[in-house]
């Protein structure tokens, strides 16, 4: 399977924070044969682990959450209309007209209705309204609605994708399942003889909702030493060359607090000797990853954060570049069969 497909049917699963068991069934189709062992722990994080095949071998965690931004019903309206509230950080800049679905006891399209110029009121254009008082259009009456849909139901963007001249990609949820599936490709292409151990896959819960999956993942596998991969800003006109980073030009490594200094030079190092295209940057004590908790638990693990830049994130229409996630999974190719790495580190 090609990495751009692979991107596209990981981020179309719905993996909403809180509801990563939506698609487990997909998901783990698109699993099979490359693990030995996929497993859901309490906090509904999967585990998927592909052994060397060698006893008392290293633990390696690559750490990719899987849960993505979504929103919930609050309030079922006359005429088939929802309320919603947030799920993450969503930017709310681009909600209105936008296409989402409502996932009850059935999968209902709808639409975030918008006021026309028309009806708006002096001076509305120029006000953001918040979430909670957008309105979902379903086209239902809310007798329907309410037998279909109940407080507290899911609701997500619809998985569309398109790819942009030049070969980028742009749809929902590549943040962070574009990175879960660079390090899925990457796995599905190694021979078992080459890692320098045995390799944990965690796709973790609730990251955008506060880092929850990958703290208690990370503890229940007790890695020797982990990567974690996610997305960071992908540059455009209006952004900042020190906080956001171009597409198609490779991956990033930090520089942080957060991470194992020892480990953080060796990936840089192995990077450089793969031929692979990255930058560093300076996220001093925050990396705003998984890192940040999968470095505190059980004894602590040594960590190292790489991301894969990312534009418009927190929309429905983020963008990426095929071609850095395929600098990703080198990296994460060489890291899982670094045996220096392995020497250094295994407990």
């Amino acid at each position: 399977m090609e990495l751009k497909q692979r991107i596209t049917e990981m981020a179309g699963l719905m993996s909403i924070s809180g509801h990563e068991n939506y698609d487990r069934a997909a998901l783990l189709d698109q699993l099979a044969d490359i693990f030995d062992e996929v497993t859901t722990d309490p906090m509904g994080s999967h585990i998927c682990i592909r052994r060397c095949g060698r006893q008392g071998a290293p633990k390696i965690l690559i750490d990719a959450h899987f849960d993505e931004i979504g929103m919930m019903v609050t309030e079922i309206l006359d005429g088939g209309f929802l309320r919603v509230i947030n799920i993450g950080g969503i930017d709310t800049r681009i909600l209105q007209a936008g296409e989402v679905i409502i996932y009850g006891e059935k999968p209902i399209y709808g639409i975030i209705g918008s006021t026309p110029p028309h009806l708006q009121k002096p001076g509305d254009a120029k006000k953001l309204k918040p979430i909670n008082e957008l309105l979902i259009d379903t086209g239902y009456d809310k007798d329907e609605l309410e037998k279909l849909v109940r407080l507290g139901t899911p609701v997500g963007f619809v998985p569309a994708y398109t790819e942009l001249l030049g070969g980028k990609l742009a749809g929902k949820g590549f943040d962070n399942k574009a990175c879960g599936a660079a390090a899925v490709d990457a796995l599905s292409r190694l021979d078992r003889a080459e890692m320098a151990g045995d390799v944990y896959l965690l796709l973790a819960s609730q990251e955008e909702v506060g880092l929850r999956g990958g703290e208690t993942g990370a503890a229940g596998i007790d890695p020797d030493y982990a990567l974690v991969v996610d997305v960071t800003h992908g540059s455009a006109p209006d952004t900042k060359k020190d906080e956001a980073f171009p597409l198609g030009e490779g991956i990033t490594i930090s520089l942080s607090a957060a991470t194992d200094l020892r480990l953080t030079r060796r990936t840089v190092e192995l990077a450089r000797e793969k031929g692979i295209k990255f930058t560093r940057v300076v996220e001093a004590a925050n990396t705003g990853t998984d890192a940040n908790v999968t470095q505190l638990v059980c004894c602590g693990i040594p960590t190292v954060v790489a991301s894969l830049p990312l534009r418009s994130m927190h929309t429905y229409q983020e963008v990426l570049s095929p071609d850095d996630a395929e600098e990703l999974g080198k990296l994460i190719s060489a890291f899982v069969c670094d045996t220096k790495i392995a020497e250094d580190f295994a407990r």
